[in-house]
């Protein structure tokens, strides 16, 4: 009856792992093919989810917990505020229409046969050095869960290194913010406060028009 019952969860679990894998594939084609910029944006949110959910299956809950955390709530969803504050679906057809639209094309297949041959070494070099387990200095207990030891790794043996990463983000967030409140010449900037303080004799003005004319407006 135990048999019979750990058989039954195994294949449960497969054939969930089986649907995710499907559902991850299939999002990140339609990703790659779809016209419509938002709806490449969904498909990439539901790409990230399909993944997250694969780590959580194999036991690496603190991965698919960050994934839906940083990529999905933050990442994707910033995708698609960009893509729909810019209005790129409009766009797009004046990018690949132009002569020059081609030009893009070397550098990419550069970048990604380099991408595609650091992946083989680093797989290849991985899977073929025996004593790659016996080269880890990290002690790690097999009793604590996967959240637990990286917890652990980060703040005791590598935490000059995690304060160094989060004082370089820090300074990113601040350069951007100051790029983004530099003042320039010729540049028309929203006032908030002005916007709210205004009153109906500001804002709105009574003009008596005469029949059959119209309205002049200053722009």
């Amino acid at each position: 009856m135990l048999t019979f019952f750990i058989d039954k969860k195994m294949i449960t679990h497969a054939i969930f792992f089986y649907i995710f894998s499907f559902i991850a594939i299939v999002s990140a084609i339609m990703l790659t093919v779809s016209k419509n910029t938002v709806h490449s944006v969904f498909f990439l949110i539901l790409d990230f989810i399909s993944i997250s959910c694969l780590f959580i299956m194999i036991g690496a809950e603190f991965l698919g917990m960050i994934m839906l955390i940083v990529y999905v709530g933050a990442v994707a969803v910033l995708f698609l505020f960009v893509v729909m504050m810019l209005n790129v679906a409009q766009q797009k057809n004046e990018w690949f229409s132009a002569r020059k639209s081609n030009s893009h094309i070397p550098i990419g297949l550069l970048v990604s046969l380099i991408v595609f041959f650091e992946l083989i070494i680093v797989i290849g070099g991985w899977k073929y050095k025996t004593n790659i387990q016996d080269s880890i200095s990290l002690n790690i207990s097999s009793e604590l869960s996967n959240t637990h030891s990286l917890g652990n790794v980060i703040y005791t043996d590598y935490i000059l290194l995690f304060q160094l990463s989060g004082m370089i983000l820090l300074v990113a967030m601040i350069g951007a913010i100051v790029l983004t409140f530099r003042h320039r010449s010729g540049l028309k900037r929203q006032s908030y406060i002005k916007q709210i303080s205004r009153d109906r004799a500001e804002g709105v003005e009574l003009v008596e028009v005469e029949s059959n004319k119209g309205v002049k407006i200053d722009v």
